[in-house]
């Protein structure tokens, strides 16, 4: 794996329990800023090719 798809998939693992985080605590706005993010993260992703579905775990 290349530093790049290692780094997409992290970005990905962080944000997904960054917006779990938000909707256990009520966070509204941060929830839909964390799901955005995540969206735009696996777009990238898509387009590169990259697999995430071990990062959705």
């Amino acid at each position: 794996m290349d530093a790049f798809t290692a780094g997409l998939l992290q970005r990905i693992r962080t944000t997904q329990s960054d917006l779990t985080r938000a909707r256990e605590t009520g966070d509204d706005f941060l929830a839909e800023v964390e799901q955005a993010e995540l969206d735009d993260l696996r777009r990238l992703a898509a387009e590169h090719g990259v697999e995430v579905g071990a990062a959705s775990a």
